[in-house]
């Protein structure tokens, strides 16, 4: 009997709770970056918002695609569920299924065209923290396609792959922080249905580095 007053007692709290967590499950989910991986993209401390219904619709809690929504794309800020150990993750798509994808001494090569890269380095650009050994910034264009990526020469790091054909409904992932980043490289290309969300903007961002300030001019950025 205490059981029953308790649950009609909280009944809205638990169905508010419910549809909290149904919402995280197949609508949209959030998370904190933790790690430097995609820098200078997204910093530590940047709270985002998974968009889970930017590809498939998936039955809640489960992996399962009920119906495909839309298409991923070259450059794409993804979330996923990492084959190799179940941790998600937050990546950059960089190969489409049938892409030829290779590296060359950090120069990206897709179906035979060479990707360009340009300087950025300015007092904009977020540092890695952390790390003392000399970064470099620069803007990599993939045909129509560009973004922000960083360079650590003095880490070590896979700097050369491939060339290798992404299997069909699989995509090739890296991490803007080319020489920081568990991506493809290492777990392989990601199956559809293991994408769990598109990101397109920081919510809010506090600087940990930094009493935990807020980082105001993120609030709502978008990612490109």
């Amino acid at each position: 009997m205490k059981f029953r007053t308790l649950m009609r007692e909280n009944r809205g709290f638990l169905l508010f709770l419910c549809a909290m967590i149904v919402v995280r499950s197949a609508i949209a989910d959030w998370y904190g970056v933790p790690t430097a991986s995609m820098y200078p993209t997204l910093l530590i401390g940047d709270r985002i918002v998974s968009d889970r219904l930017a590809y498939d619709f998936k039955l809640p809690f489960t992996d399962i695609i009920l119906v495909r929504l839309g298409e991923p794309k070259r450059g794409d800020i993804v979330t996923f569920t990492s084959p190799e150990d179940g941790i998600r993750l937050v990546k950059r798509i960089v190969g489409l299924p049938g892409d030829v994808v290779e590296m060359r001494g950090e120069e990206l090569i897709i179906n035979g065209v060479k990707a360009s890269y340009a300087s950025i380095r300015d007092e904009l650009a977020a540092s890695v923290p952390d790390y003392a050994g000399r970064q470099v910034f620069l803007k990599e264009q993939v045909f129509d396609q560009q973004w922000p990526i960083i360079l650590l020469p003095e880490r070590e790091a896979v700097r050369s792959f491939g060339p290798v054909t992404v299997p069909s409904d699989e995509y090739l992932v890296l991490g803007d922080n080319r020489d920081n980043s568990k991506d493809s490289r290492y777990i392989g290309p990601i199956k559809r249905h293991l994408l769990t969300g598109r990101v397109r903007r920081v919510v809010f961002s506090l600087d940990t580095e930094n009493f935990y300030l807020p980082r105001f001019d993120r609030f709502g950025a978008a990612l490109h």
